[in-house]
């Protein structure tokens, strides 16, 4: 859970690196440079907005109804990763959602955390 009713993930490297992955409700427009001087670097790049500021940068693409932001550690994870991880990022399909919720197999403990 993500503020009222979004959602967010963290996906975690073999080396430790990170990439979060949140998704809210916003209105139309939503995702601009906003934040009060938390990004030192703030620029339209297509339909998205690239923020960076001292350790972190993001990506933030408004979508109809919501948000998507994924942001990382910027000396771990490259700008064009964030911008693919950004613009791929999507509702599953029936076939997705299934793969994703898929009980484990009798006998076997699902996997949690990193290790």
């Amino acid at each position: 859970m993500y503020g009222g009713d979004g959602f967010s993930a963290v996906y975690v490297s073999g080396t430790g690196g990170q990439v979060r992955l949140f998704v809210d409700r916003a209105a139309a427009g939503a995702g601009d440079c906003g934040q009060g001087g938390r990004w030192t670097t703030c620029e339209r790049d297509g339909d998205a907005w690239y923020r960076a500021g001292a350790h972190q940068h993001e990506y933030t693409r408004p979508g109809d109804g919501h948000v998507v932001r994924v942001n990382a550690d910027r000396g771990v994870v490259p700008r064009d990763v964030l911008r693919a991880a950004a613009e791929a990022a999507h509702r599953p399909d029936a076939a997705e959602a299934e793969a994703l919720l898929r009980p484990p197999a009798r006998g076997r403990r699902p996997r949690r955390g990193t290790r």
